[in-house]
């Protein structure tokens, strides 16, 4: 198992020109924090999803998973990225303050991935879907349905230079900076 994350780190290391945490040139662009007061509540939050010039928002709504009130911080990173995060108690977990403002002991809760899929569109069926006509697509990975690591290194660096000039990472963050724990 250690073998297998450290050819993976060894990947990325190849693909972002660095390990876990992602030490590239960092360029962050803005973070956000959204405050939430009390423990188990449900966060609402609207991301404009890469590339800078998409006009695409996401909407996500979902629950706090840690048992101290948090809020919930998104940073955004021009590629490429870095990142310092790490697997604890099943939680991607920040292991280094990063220039973007995550902070050790924030959780990533979503980050932006790309994918080959069918075209986007308003309800209504294109030619090129028909005719098979894939492209990269941007989504929020959900870390926490995560089955593996591996999933989470996946979406990562799915950020590449040649489909997107940004990365978008949604962290949870403890209130005061406490260790997390998972709620239930």
């Amino acid at each position: 198992m250690i073998k297998r994350i450290q050819r993976l780190l060894s990947l990325l290391y190849l693909l972002l020109g660095q390990s876990i945490g992602f030490h590239g040139l960092y360029n962050p662009i803005r973070t956000r924090g959204f405050h939430l007061s009390a423990v188990g509540e449900q966060f609402e939050v609207e991301i404009d999803l890469p590339p800078v010039d998409s006009s695409i928002t996401a909407a996500l709504k979902f629950d706090s998973i840690l048992s101290v009130a948090s809020e919930v911080v998104v940073v955004r990173y021009q590629i490429p990225f870095g990142l310092d995060v790490a697997p604890r108690k099943g939680l991607a977990v920040c292991t280094k303050d990063g220039p973007g403002g995550e902070k050790v002991g924030d959780v990533l809760r979503f980050t932006t991935q790309w994918a080959l899929e069918l075209p986007r569109g308003d309800g209504i069926a294109t030619v090129g879907s028909f005719a098979g006509g894939l492209s990269w697509q941007c989504s929020l990975f959900d870390v926490m349905k995560a089955k593996a690591w591996e999933q989470v290194v996946e979406a990562l660096v799915s950020n590449t230079e040649t489909r997107t000039d940004e990365v978008v990472l949604v962290f949870e963050r403890p209130e005061g900076g406490v260790a997390p724990e998972t709620t239930g």
